[in-house]
């Protein structure tokens, strides 16, 4: 082996010896949708109202960690927004107005995958706005976001923050894997190349738009694993809670069956393939 490979093959185990393990990663997750579940008690005892955004380069995880926060709580409580591009009436509309509608009422957890930073974004990179509309957005938006903080809205902005290598082997993926090809969309395909005009962007609406009521949060996002556990964790210090004290629970006696005889179902069973 050449003392390339050598460097590379090393470097390779060092990574893997570095990447958390499935079952230290589960018994963390565990612990934390725990928590995420007195929190969802927590926000509707005292009607809280949060709204949280994700943002990131197309293969940044932004679904994943979604699902991740989501998948233990209920979807009535917390509520995952993902418009499509918008319609020739929505166009027409003020930037902002499609997405207001969707904000959280008392009790409500809000979680935006992707958010009004398309026009920061994907709108600014793909050449779906002109500068002059991205600039009044970045002017205009920490005051629209302050505005929803003073009704009472907990804002919390996260930009997952992808690699390039990363990026490519997840895109990559997406194309090989039957259940993931879904994801990859012509829009992703002509984006993937503009790797730095995406740079640039972000850059621009960073520094327009972290303000002291309205931060942002870099996750970093190459490994997916870690980037869920830490996002979730700072999720959780970032929306006031403790545990909602709870009467204990017992089942309670099934009634008896006077009479009832179970009727013969087996022409409506479905075929046992497995």
């Amino acid at each position: 082996m050449s003392k390339k490979k050598s460097a590379r093959a090393a470097a390779d185990a060092a990574d893997a010896a570095e990447k958390l393990a499935r079952k230290d990663y589960e018994k963390q997750l565990h612990h934390l949708h725990v928590e995420l579940v007195q929190v969802q008690e927590y926000v509707q005892k005292e009607g809280l109202k949060v709204c949280v955004l994700f943002e990131g380069r197309d293969g940044a995880g932004k679904g994943g960690t979604i699902k991740a926060i989501t998948e233990r709580v209920s979807p009535r409580v917390f509520r995952v927004v993902a418009l499509p591009a918008p319609s020739e009436r929505e166009k027409s509309q003020m930037y902002v107005q499609r997405y207001l509608p969707h904000l959280p009422a008392a009790g409500e957890i809000v979680i935006f995958d992707r958010s009004w930073y398309n026009r920061a974004g994907v709108e600014r990179v793909m050449g779906f706005c002109t500068e002059e509309q991205v600039e009044k957005f970045l002017r205009t938006v920490p005051l629209v976001e302050k505005a929803i903080v003073e009704s009472g809205v907990i804002l919390v902005k996260y930009w997952l923050e992808v690699g390039q290598e990363e990026q490519t082997r997840r895109l990559k993926d997406r194309i090989t894997d039957g259940r993931k090809i879904w994801k990859l969309s012509p829009m992703d395909l002509k984006s993937y190349s503009r790797w730095y005009d995406y740079s640039r962007a972000r850059d621009d609406m960073l520094k327009a738009t972290h303000t002291a009521w309205a931060p942002w949060f870099i996750a970093p996002s190459n490994d997916k694993k870690r980037a869920r556990l830490n996002i979730i964790t700072h999720l959780l210090s970032k929306i006031p809670h403790k545990k909602v004290a709870r009467a204990k629970i017992k089942l309670p006696k099934r009634q008896k069956s006077p009479g009832y005889k179970e009727p013969d179902h087996s022409d409506k069973i479905i075929p046992e393939a497995f």
